[in-house]
This record gives structure tokens, C-alpha cells and sequence, in this order.
């Protein structure tokens, strides 16, 4: 036994992990207060933090200035230029591989926390979190809204600080506490005797958080001048989304069953997640006027700009007219998906069913949550 196994044993592993979690927000703590313009300035908020509340305050840009981060709304370039530490909405290299750690350091610690309430040890327990998702990207799309009325000079429902924790990638995190919340509050009532299934009970609290977050935007669509309904792009994503994904589970059935054999329709909604998030930056990209939609849309995720980039180099400046350069993304994002339910075999769910659940909810989690998020804010116009 090493000494690892040796820890685990005489503390628990739930306890190793919160110390570990401890430690590394106080050796954070300790480098920002030791270097801060290199820790801080340089590097939490350059990358993480500033790129969060530029987006927070509708701006182009933020700089970090002697006095404290400032929004800026024109001048970015200029900025960069003189050599101020300048951080912009979306993501980069850096912030993706760190979320991607940050999300796998998590799962361990949802694990051992599951494996403590004796639960998710069956996979049907990923439908009641399918809401959870949808529900992240609806929420985004609440935050696109409290941008659009300051713009027209109305009072958001939702402001600065406290629109920050639906602002991508802490909404995450934000969904991923709520949702956790819910699961334990669910499964104590279950426990207790009032209600008859922690699973339906979450997923039933998680449809109407849904719901009302789309009632919502639909009375902003219907009653402000900043937000317009345009249904097409949500009929236009799922229909084509769920024939995609649809089409492929049958031909995996009829072809290659050993792909599905392990998920069933958990891997059809794996991949259907996906689709939603290749067809939504198709549509946003490139389908906007052919369904009536005067708005333009800019990819933010690395991955999707060099992939379009990529193919406007490659790809006849004619096909490129009549089909446009981000079909790419969407065979990519059904190929990756449908890859990743074939690596979930039965054999790897039946020897560790709540690993497997926790990974396929992350996996599907970063398709739907960010492809649900494009879809609404088309449909809404915002």
C-alpha cells in the first residue's frame, strides 16, 4: 500500500479532498499577495477573471489600470498596443485548458461526495440532470438580455456584480451548486418519506426552473424594443439537431451496435446535446438572413474560429456563398460526441456506474449548455 492509499484509509478520501481544495485556494491566495501584478494582474485576471467582467459590462475589452480594472467600449487595439494587460469576452487557450482542469479537479470531489451519500450508482439518474443543462444555457441568455437593456437605457433584472455568476464560465459553476443543491435537498425529502423519487423530484424542480426562465425571456421578447421573437431559429436547431442525432443512433443500431450498446438513449442524448451546439453556431454563423434574423453573431470559442478560419482557406469562395464555413464545426462535434459514447461500453458502466454517470453529464453538459445558450439568444433576439 502506498501512501496515498495509506491517507485514504486513516482520513477518508472526502476529507484529502477538501484539504486539497484548501490548500490550492491558499497557495493561489499566497502568490497573489506575494506577486500580485504577475499572480493577479497578469494571469488570473488577464485570463479568467477580466474576460468575465468585460462581458459583465458590455464591453469590448477591459484594462487593468494602477486604480483597478476598467471597461473599455472602443480602443482595444490601441490598448494592446502600448502594452496595458488587456483582457477580452470569450475564451483563449489558456482559460480553456484551465476550466478543463478545473472541471475534471470537481468531478473528483462530486464523486467521492456521491459515493458518500450511497447515490448515482444508476445511470437513469442523468435524465433528472438533462433540465440542469438546458437551464444553464437559458440562464446565459438571461445575462445577454441585462446587457441589451442597459444599452437601451432600461434597468436589467439582473446587474453588476451579481449578473457575473450567469456570465460563462462561472454560470458553470453557478448551475452546478444549484443543481447539487437540489439533488441533496431531493434526496433528503426522499429519505424522509415526502416525495416518492429524489430522481423525478429533481428533474421536476429543474423543468420548472426552465420553464420560467423561458417565460421570462419571452415576456422581454414580447413587451421591449430590445428583444425580438424569432421562433425559426429554435424549430430550425432542434428539428435539424434531432433528425442528425436521431439518424446517427439508428445507423449506429443497424451498422455498429457495440457503439450504443453501453448508453442506450443516454447516448442518443449525448450526441443530441452536441448536435444543438453544432447546428446553433451553423445557424448563427451562417443561416441568420436566410431565416429573417438581422443579427450577426461572432464565434468566442477558439476551437470554432480556427475551425472556420481554417475552412475559408481551404473551402471555393462558391461553396463557401451558398453553404458558409462552420459546417465544419457541427461533423466535428458529432464525430467527437459519437466517439465518446462508443468509448462508454457496457462493461465500463456496470464497473463504475457513478463515474460513468458523472462523465457523461459533463460530457453532454458542455454541448447542450453552451449550444442551448446560442439557440435562445437567436431566438430572442438578443
Amino acid at each position: 500500500m502506498n501512501a496515498f492509499e495509506r491517507a485514504v484509509d486513516e482520513y477518508g478520501a472526502g476529507r484529502l479532498w477538501v484539504a486539497s481544495f484548501v490548500g490550492v485556494l491558499l497557495a493561489g491566495w499566497a502568490a497573489v499577495l506575494a506577486v500580485p501584478r504577475l499572480a493577479w494582474d497578469r494571469f488570473l485576471w488577464h485570463y479568467f477573471w477580466g474576460p468575465v467582467f468585460a462581458d459583465a459590462k458590455s464591453a469590448s475589452c477591459a484594462v487593468m489600470t494602477d486604480s483597478g480594472p476598467e471597461p473599455l467600449y472602443e480602443g482595444c487595439a490601441a490598448a494592446v498596443e502600448r502594452g496595458a494587460i488587456v483582457a477580452e469576452p470569450g475564451y483563449t487557450i489558456v482559460s480553456e485548458v484551465g476550466y478543463m482542469l478545473i472541471l475534471v479537479y470537481m468531478l473528483v470531489g462530486v464523486y467521492i461526495l456521491l459515493d458518500e451519500l450511497e447515490i448515482a450508482d444508476d445511470p437513469e439518474l442523468y435524465y433528472a440532470f438533462v433540465p440542469f443543462m438546458l437551464l444553464g444555457g437559458a440562464l446565459r441568455v438571461v445575462e445577454d438580455a441585462t446587457d441589451r437593456a442597459i444599452d437601451a437605457g432600461t434597468t436589467p433584472l439582473v446587474e453588476y456584480p451579481l449578473s457575473s455568476l450567469i456570465i460563462s464560465p462561472v454560470i458553470y459553476g453557478t448551475v452546478f451548486l444549484l443543481t447539487l443543491g437540489t439533488l441533496v435537498a431531493c434526496l433528503r425529502l426522499d429519505r424522509e418519506g415526502v416525495v416518492d423519487s429524489y430522481y423525478r423530484t429533481t428533474a421536476g424542480i429543474g423543468s420548472a426552473l426552465v420553464l420560467g426562465t423561458l417565460a421570462y425571456l419571452t415576456f422581454v421578447a414580447t413587451t421591449t424594443a430590445y428583444s425580438t421573437l424569432y421562433p425559426s431559429v429554435l424549430v430550425t436547431t432542434v428539428v435539424l439537431a434531432s433528425v442528425l442525432s436521431y439518424g446517427l443512433y439508428r445507423a449506429f443500431e443497424a451498422y455498429a451496435p457495440e457503439v450504443n450498446d453501453g448508453t442506450g438513449y443516454i447516448g442518443l442524448l449525448v450526441i443530441w446535446g452536441h448536435a444543438i451546439d453544432g447546428v446553433a453556431n451553423v445557424v448563427l454563423a451562417d443561416w441568420l438572413d436566410l431565416l429573417g434574423v438581422p443579427l450577426q453573431y461572432y464565434p468566442k470559442h477558439p476551437a470554432n474560429a480556427f475551425i472556420i478560419a481554417v475552412t475559408e482557406s481551404l473551402q471555393p469562395a462558391g461553396i463557401s456563398a451558398a453553404v458558409g464555413t462552420s459546417w465544419p464545426f457541427l461533423f466535428v462535434k458529432l464525430v467527437v460526441a459519437s466517439l465518446v459514447v462508443w468509448l462508454f461500453n457496457g462493461k465500463f458502466i456496470e464497473e463504475s456506474p457513478r463515474y460513468a454517470l458523472l462523465l457523461l453529464v459533463a460530457v453532454t453538459a458542455v454541448g447542450l449548455g453552451p449550444g442551448t445558450r446560442d439557440m435562445l439568444r437567436a431566438t430572442f433576439g438578443i
